[in-house]
């Protein structure tokens, strides 16, 4: 074991929420834990409410459900009141169970698929964007907030994330041990923005239409569902402030993006 894997294995634990260690994530009692964990963390839900109000703004107006993967310990329905919420596990507040590479979802029904660190949980991404571009309407959008790849991220993520964080990965996929578990934080990273030649060549339905790295700071120090707080909630201002005062350099500091693909009508496919 090198020092530095040995560093980071001690401070992961010296970090370790108390109500999630030891805890199997594919386990539902460690989602029902984790509502319990956001609920009392004023600073996380801050930025979880900046979340949501990022994807809320990126739903298209229209009929047409709008699909919630990976619902889970959050409350997308406060910020998208009419959200059908989903999860790979049963689980309580979730509607259906469905996994997100088989949607139980008629051909071009839904306005919109919306979901925060979703993506890089799914073994085949391939397979998600097939049933993605089935589903959705000409018009539709799938808005994710997703972990994206910087210095600073592939620092942290790799010293004090328990999950695989590999921008270097040469595939979309992974092999899965269980629903939760499997994992690369770096692949929204690399379909949509290392690989975007090829996600363009192979999916000429979605246009890439927004990339938005931020939170360079603040989930670090919120602790995150898995972690202890580092700051209370009051100082949760202060820190977006700092960030803000980072200007240009928050993007390449930023350990998180909102990505927006939206899938494109007929008329814009063909001038293309």
């Amino acid at each position: 074991m090198t020092a530095q894997t040995f560093l980071g294995r001690v401070g992961r634990r010296f970090l370790e929420h108390p109500l999630t260690s030891g805890l199997d994530p594919d386990d539902p009692k460690t989602t029902e834990l984790r509502k319990q964990i956001l609920a009392s963390k004023p600073f996380l839900r801050a930025i979880y409410d900046e979340w949501y109000s990022k994807l809320s703004a990126e739903v298209p107006a229209g009929t047409g459900a709008v699909l919630e993967l990976g619902s889970g310990a959050g409350y997308c329905e406060q910020f998208i009141p009419e959200v059908v919420k989903s999860e790979l596990i049963q689980c309580s507040g979730v509607q259906i169970v469905a996994d997100a590479q088989r949607l139980p979802f008629a051909d071009a029904t839904l306005r919109a698929i919306v979901f925060a660190n979703v993506l890089h949980h799914l073994p085949n991404v391939q397979q998600f964007l097939s049933e993605a571009l089935r589903c959705l309407k000409p018009g539709g959008k799938i808005a994710m907030i997703e972990p994206w790849v910087t210095p600073w991220s592939t620092l942290v993520n790799t010293r004090l994330h328990h999950e695989p964080f590999l921008p270097g990965a040469a595939e979309w996929s992974f092999a899965s041990g269980g629903p939760l578990t499997g994992a690369n934080g770096a692949l929204a990273w690399i379909v949509f923005e290392r690989d975007r030649t090829v996600f363009n060549r192979e999916y000429p339905q979605f246009e890439i239409e927004c990339i938005e790295p931020f939170l360079p700071l603040r989930y670090l120090l919120s602790g995150g569902v898995g972690m202890r707080s580092l700051m209370p909630g009051f100082t949760h201002g202060f820190w977006a402030g700092v960030e803000r005062s980072l200007g240009a350099f928050r993007r390449r500091l930023a350990m998180f993006a909102l990505v927006v693909v939206r899938k494109k009508t007929s008329s814009t496919a063909i001038t293309k």
